[in-house]
């Protein structure tokens, strides 16, 4: 079983950065690749980021590239998701979730996740 901890939410005032960290709790974290996905009031959980495990290849949805930056240390089982220039719309509860699949971008295909940390960022 794998468990995954969030942190690093907070509020955040637009054009400022924060950064997302995740543990994980499994001796099997670096076979696992791991993704940041991102809920709005309302919304549908979306994809937001995804990164191999060996950390080489990482993914972004259009939203975020170039803003986001995903990184993995697999020694600390931890992956962080660096979010710079934020906007108000990047508002919403963060989950990273970790997978076997190489269907990065589905949420269907992840079959841990955390619960989730705050990001609220004001304008």
């Amino acid at each position: 079983q794998v468990q995954l901890v969030e942190s690093g939410g907070g509020l955040v005032q637009a054009g400022g950065s924060l950064r997302l960290s995740c543990v994980a709790t499994a001796r099997t974290f670096s076979s696992q690749s791991m993704g940041w996905f991102r809920q709005a009031p309302g919304e549908e959980r979306e994809f937001v980021s995804a990164i191999s495990r060996s950390g080489r290849s990482t993914y972004y949805a259009d939203s975020v590239k170039g803003r986001f930056t995903i990184s993995r240390d697999n020694a600390k089982n931890t992956v962080y998701l660096q979010m710079n220039s934020v906007k108000p719309e990047d508002t919403a509860v963060y989950y990273c979730a970790a997978t076997y699949s190489n269907n990065y971008s589905y949420r269907s295909s992840y079959n841990y996740w955390g619960q989730g940390t705050q990001v609220t960022v004001s304008s």
